[in-house]
């Protein structure tokens, strides 16, 4: 189970695709500096993960709903720090292309609980409303502006860059 935010700036997703066709070096230098700019907001998304929501969120748990019951890891701080990480989908059908995710099981279901419908997890944790999470969404919310006024600066240069090779 994964959560995701997304950053949307207009052109990233052909961009990244020009640059596949052109010169695979140069698309992964692109993700590598795309990486350094949204550093920032992973960054402020690990900062607020500093302890476990609640005290029997700590321990292992089965989630029976599954056959079998498939064995979920309890919420550890340096884990759910570890699973931000940043994904590129640059597929057709995409709707944002990078993506901050959650890759820790428990810190997912820590930012979900709630979004469908509400359960006495979700009651503890406090509210959250449908499409949105509890941690990731507010921090890279916060650091968009200055993701996106980067993120465009560099577009732009590597699209003219593309734009006189071809």
């Amino acid at each position: 189970m994964n959560t995701t935010t997304t950053v949307q700036v207009a052109g990233v997703k052909e961009t990244i695709n020009a640059l596949k066709k052109i010169d695979p070096e140069l698309q992964k230098q692109f993700k590598a500096d795309a990486t350094a700019i949204a550093k920032p907001a992973i960054n402020a998304v690990q900062n607020k993960y500093t302890q476990v929501p609640l005290s029997g969120m700590s321990r292992d748990w089965q989630w029976h709903k599954r056959n079998p019951p498939q064995k979920i890891k309890g919420f550890d701080v340096g884990r759910a720090k570890r699973g931000v990480q940043m994904k590129f989908d640059t597929r057709r059908n995409a709707i944002g292309v990078i993506l901050i995710i959650q890759k820790d099981q428990a810190a997912a279901i820590f930012e979900t609980a709630g979004r469908a419908n509400s359960s006495r997890l979700s009651q503890n944790l406090g509210d959250v409303q449908p499409g949105r999470t509890r941690i990731i969404g507010p921090a890279v919310y916060r650091a968009r502006k200055g993701i996106e006024r980067e993120m465009q600066q560099m577009i732009n240069g590597v699209s003219s860059m593309i734009a006189r090779q071809m």
